[in-house]
């Protein structure tokens, strides 16, 4: 089985003058955890929810992480540095994490693969690597994207030889 049949086709993405606001709105919107990055056709880099929490303090981010989505994990982060007292003061620290262009956040030293390369050696470079998701490439043009829930997924439809 090869990447092309487990891959989401034509995935959502940013391009880099995206923010961090236009990047977490579209993470909700559609379900996901990131999304690659584009310079024209080019993939310049990859946005993941872990991308956009490193915005907060470390010591912000341990206790945050079990929160549903990015934006709950700023808005908390928000309500903590102030006091919780000045709902204005939250809505402007909301806005400066949110006005933070995608290219300060985003990893720009992608891990790539093409489309016809075997499922087994997208699960490999997922694991090398420790990454969970791999932008998809087909004639040197974003094609999709997978996941680690997509190489799953092939391995239950019995599609990959685990040997």
């Amino acid at each position: 089985m090869q990447i092309k049949d487990v891959m989401t086709p034509n995935p959502v993405t940013v391009t880099v003058d995206a923010t961090v606001s236009d990047v977490a709105g579209l993470l909700k919107k559609y379900r996901i955890g990131g999304l690659p990055v584009m310079d024209g056709e080019r993939v310049s880099g990859i946005v993941t929810e872990t991308d956009i929490l490193s915005i907060l303090d470390s010591s912000d981010q341990v206790d945050l992480l079990w929160l549903t989505s990015p934006l709950d994990a700023i808005e908390g982060s928000a309500k903590e540095k102030t006091g919780n007292a000045d709902l204005d003061k939250i809505k402007e620290v909301l806005e400066e994490i949110g006005n933070t262009p995608v290219i300060d956040v985003m990893s720009q030293e992608v891990v790539m693969i093409e489309d016809e390369a075997s499922v087994q050696d997208g699960a490999k470079m997922m694991h090398i690597e420790d990454i969970g998701r791999l932008p998809v490439i087909k004639d040197d043009r974003l094609a999709g994207i997978v996941t680690r829930r997509d190489i799953i997924r092939g391995i239950g439809l019995g599609g990959v030889n685990t040997d």
